[in-house]
């Protein structure tokens, strides 16, 4: 599918006791995992906490961060009009201030199982010191969503069969 990308946000801490998350990190991958985009982002308040051991983002990467306002035209260019597989895409969406068509959305919270890398890649992810990396994530939801991806259509079709075409007139 042209028209499928795969996304994963890194968020780090701001305000107090950096307990609001806000984005620092955004990878866009292809249909076959080629890199679309991969920036460091400012977030919009001082960043309290890098969150570094599950985000991967540190201080040094930030210096290279530019502005959400510009990040946000240049990602949701890129989702404009495409199916999107991720995980816990309600998270990233919150981060990005984005909805995606409801029907474009492939989130593979929604299989069951929490090792699917594991047990259907074979596969370790996030298992590194230095804390997740959004492209490694977004790769392996895209080979996840690739797995499973002619059932998944064909159930949500089945589902909803007009919901293509209800969504080109949206």
């Amino acid at each position: 599918l042209a028209g499928c990308v795969a996304i994963d946000c890194e968020m780090v801490g701001t305000g107090p006791r950096g307990r609001v998350s806000e984005l620092a990190r955004c990878s866009v991958v292809s249909y076959h995992g080629e890199v679309l985009y991969d920036k460091y982002i400012q977030p919009e308040m001082p960043i309290v906490d890098d969150r570094t051991r599950w985000s991967g983002v540190t201080r040094q990467h930030m210096r290279k961060a530019i502005p959400l306002q510009v990040a946000q035209k240049e990602i949701l260019r890129l989702l404009k009009g495409k199916a999107l597989v991720g995980h816990a895409l309600h998270d990233d969406f919150q981060a990005l201030k984005y909805i995606h068509p409801r029907g474009q959305t492939r989130d593979t919270t929604y299989v069951p199982s929490p090792d699917l890398a594991l047990q259907l890649l074979h596969k370790t992810i996030q298992a590194g010191q230095h804390g997740h990396s959004s492209v490694e994530d977004a790769v392996t939801t895209m080979e996840l969503y690739r797995l499973v991806e002619v059932q998944w259509e064909q159930e949500a079709r089945s589902f909803c069969p007009f919901l293509s075409e209800l969504e080109l007139w949206l």
